[in-house]
């Protein structure tokens, strides 16, 4: 994998620099902060961002695209890029402590945002405004507990996924009541 050119850094950006950054501006952190981490302008990180696209495009193995997602896991370890985090409140961080420590407060927010995308809103987004945990920060946890869950039973696994099915549906009533009716209750067949 050394010697694969599509893992060659551009303009001096590894792809653990870029998936890193990647995942700081999933968490909300300004670009411009990420790029003065790096100690680059913002063109410039516009033409690597395209260019590592392109290269995952080009990727038929996607090698490039399983080692962006395991070094996006890694991005709290980055030298230059895992102390930077976007201004969260207290209670922000306790939301984001309890998704890592409790199985079925995680369970809980996945059917949320599920509900929220099948009511036409976006799941990522209510999910940061109710709960203060960015997308970056659900994924990075969510890549946690899907190492916990490959361990698992069947029987463990099925009692969660049953969990979060009762918890989807609940918001799904919730979403909803609070637009006046399921998106597709005017149309009959």
């Amino acid at each position: 994998m050394t010697n694969n050119p599509l893992l060659e850094p551009i303009h001096g950006i590894s792809l653990y620099d870029y998936s890193a950054a990647n995942a700081r501006l999933a968490n909300n952190v300004p670009v411009e902060d990420v790029c003065k981490a790096l100690g680059i302008e913002q063109p410039v990180w516009e033409e690597v961002n395209d260019l590592w696209v392109k290269r995952m495009q080009e990727d038929g193995e996607f090698v490039v695209a399983t080692q962006m997602g395991n070094y996006f896991a890694q991005a709290d370890q980055h030298p230059k890029l895992g102390s930077l985090k976007a201004a969260a409140a207290a209670a922000d961080q306790g939301n984001l402590q309890q998704l890592a420590a409790d199985r079925y407060f995680y369970e809980e927010l996945n059917g949320a945002r599920e509900a929220a995308y099948e009511a036409g809103l976006d799941g990522a987004q209510w999910i940061l405004e109710n709960y203060g945990i960015s997308l970056g920060d659900f994924q990075q946890v969510a890549m946690q507990w899907s190492q916990v869950m490959q361990q698992e039973g069947y029987e463990t696994m099925n009692q969660y996924l049953q969990y979060r099915q009762e918890k989807k549906d609940e918001y799904a009533a919730r979403f909803a009541e609070e637009q006046g009716g399921n998106v597709a209750d005017d149309i009959e067949f």
